[in-house]
């Protein structure tokens, strides 16, 4: 039986900057623009950190039943593959954080528009159909553009519209660089993947593209955050506090450029999470002062 250490790991902490950051800066494009509202803000990463906590479980149930998960692989704790949990524990537990994820949503919905029941359905549906389903699109290197609308542009935007009623040109634009940094994550992931994803029928991105390539899409990713991000200077000089976090970026591009693999892109996935929560501070930050 998993203990507690182990679930919490399984949940791959090292992720939870995708759910956070987006969600810091939504609100503090709110509050540059019209006041943010805390407790809808508080609501909005509740959701946030549910969908990520969830989705990374049904990874973990799917790609452990389906057999792209060994024991043997360079990573997180995969409780499926290693047989730390019974399958059914981990989708029910996947399962049971899209349902807090899917309540906490309700009450914004409630309080904002109707409308967004689709968008969480819709968030729900790619969580699961990600590694799960018969045809998971992310076995299909489609999971990167999935984190970028989700993790990016829905995060984003949806955490201002919910406090605001509208969506100012600055959180469209805020959201972009963020999406970009959400995939940084998952292509540095899929990165130190490649051998075993190959050889196991898990077509990523990174497998599709090569190692060569998928070195410079990250490279890209992090580079074009910063650059992007300096556009919604028009609207607040602060944003320029952004570049505060750029010595961050240093050492993953440097393990990433130099060639380095498995364990290295282990300590590398945790600094582009450092990196992705001192920008989305930073940036949060400067929007908020606009």
């Amino acid at each position: 039986m998993a203990t507690v250490s182990e679930w919490v790991a399984g949940a791959r902490p090292r992720t939870l900057p995708n759910s956070i950051v987006p969600v810091a800066v939504g609100t503090g494009a709110a509050f540059g623009v019209a006041g943010a509202v805390w407790w809808k803000a508080l609501l909005a990463m509740g959701v946030a950190l549910a969908l990520q906590v969830g989705v990374n479980y049904a990874n973990d149930y799917s790609d452990g039943v389906r057999g792209t998960d060994t024991a043997e692989r360079v990573g997180p704790m995969r409780l499926t593959a290693t047989r730390t949990a019974p399958a059914r524990q981990v989708l029910a537990a996947a399962w049971a954080c899209f349902g807090v994820a899917a309540v906490l949503g309700l009450v914004l919905v409630a309080v904002s528009a109707w409308w967004l029941l689709a968008v969480g359905a819709a968030a729900i549906v790619a969580a699961w159909f990600y590694t799960g389903g018969r045809r998971p699109y992310g076995y299909r290197g489609l999971g990167e553009v999935a984190v970028f609308v989700f993790f990016g542009l829905v995060a984003v935007v949806g955490t201002t519209f919910v406090q605001v009623g509208s969506v100012p040109w600055q959180a469209w634009v805020a959201a972009v660089p963020i999406g970009l940094l959400s995939c940084s994550v998952l292509v540095i992931n899929n990165l130190r993947d490649i051998p075993t994803d190959a050889a196991t029928g898990k077509v990523t991105l990174a497998v599709r593209l090569g190692e060569r390539a998928t070195r410079r899409v990250y490279a890209g990713c992090v580079v074009a955050a910063f650059v992007l991000a300096l556009v919604t200077a028009a609207a607040s000089w602060w944003v320029v506090l952004v570049l505060l976090a750029a010595p961050l970026a240093v050492r993953p591009l440097r393990r990433v450029l130099g060639g380095q693999t498995g364990r290295d892109l282990v300590l590398g996935l945790g600094e582009t999470g450092r990196l992705q929560m001192a920008f989305g501070a930073l940036f949060a930050l400067g929007l908020a002062l606009g």
